[in-house]
């Protein structure tokens, strides 16, 4: 795989900066941007772009195989992948169980792009990366010569491609905030920031353990810490893929406001724990506020 082959998808790059008015940001003084890497490619959307081109290329035509739960935006994505530039993919989904269940939406539709799915045990699955447990992995799923991508695409790679993110903002934004998952967009985004400028990230997990997860991927990407960053860990609502009434009132609120439609995993969080913040008065009158859009709405 090569850039020229990449460069033939057309992603949308660098993605638009989309400046709105909300009222809830203007009373303080404070203007709200929108980064929306939602709109880079139809398939291969969002963060999905930056975190996989880097790591396609390294990959050189082998069989790609990753990690994710059952329903990991970064398990189609890598499938839609498979499928635009005829590369072998394998899912690794958590939870055996699941193997004699019909395949949810998000599951069919990797299938359907051609990616061929191994579920293991959670056991199993939390120690993948462990070498003896991921050699297991590979040979029962029949994919020992695979390369091999980590659960959320977060890589020294996918990090370094992220970097471009945050230099596409240089001078764009005072804050830059972005969702966490497993902090490898984060990381990249905050080194690719310029100087007076800091990234804020809405980690969608509980634990408070992403803080040490990024800056060991900052260390494996630049050598060590970069940028001026921080995390907030008040929004998660719960965990991965959890929500609440109140967290589904905001999104269709903020739908139905500025004719955007609101990613639920991340987005939703980041762009609530903004509104929160902005009326506990963390960003000073006169900040530029950027939500970096990070995926779009699935449909099923």
């Amino acid at each position: 795989m090569t850039s020229t082959d990449l460069a033939a998808l057309r992603p949308r790059l660098p993605s638009p900066l989309q400046e709105i008015e909300d009222d809830r940001f203007t009373r303080r003084g404070v203007r709200l941007s929108l980064k929306r890497d939602d709109l880079i490619h139809p398939d291969l959307v969002g963060n999905k772009w930056r975190k996989l081109a880097p790591n396609l290329t390294a990959a050189a035509g082998r069989t790609l195989l990753t990690f994710g739960g059952a329903y990991s935006n970064h398990l189609r994505a890598t499938a839609a992948a498979g499928r635009l530039l005829g590369l072998p993919t394998v899912g690794v989904v958590r939870g055996d169980e699941l193997a004699d269940r019909p395949l949810n939406p998000s599951l069919a539709r990797c299938v359907s792009d051609g990616m061929r799915l191994a579920f293991v045990d959670r056991s199993t699955y939390r120690r993948k990366n462990e070498p003896s447990a991921l050699l297991a992995i590979l040979r029962a799923a029949g994919a020992e010569d695979a390369y091999v991508v980590p659960e959320g695409g977060s890589n020294a790679l996918a990090v370094q491609g992220c970097r471009a993110l945050g230099e596409e903002l240089r001078g764009r934004a005072d804050v830059v905030a972005v969702a966490c998952g497993t902090g490898g967009t984060f990381a990249g985004l905050a080194a690719g920031l310029g100087a007076g400028q800091r990234a804020l990230g809405i980690p969608v997990l509980k634990g408070g353990f992403l803080t040490a997860d990024i800056e060991g991927l900052q260390r494996e990407a630049f050598g060590g810490r970069r940028g001026e960053w921080a995390l907030d860990d008040r929004f998660h609502f719960g965990g991965y893929a959890r929500t609440t009434p109140q967290l589904d009132a905001f999104t269709e609120d903020f739908e139905g406001r500025h004719g955007v439609g609101v990613e639920r995993l991340y987005v939703a969080k980041l762009l609530y724990g903004l509104v929160a913040l902005v009326e506990e008065g963390a960003f000073k009158p006169g900040s530029r506020v950027t939500a970096v859009i990070t995926g779009a709405p699935y449909d099923g």
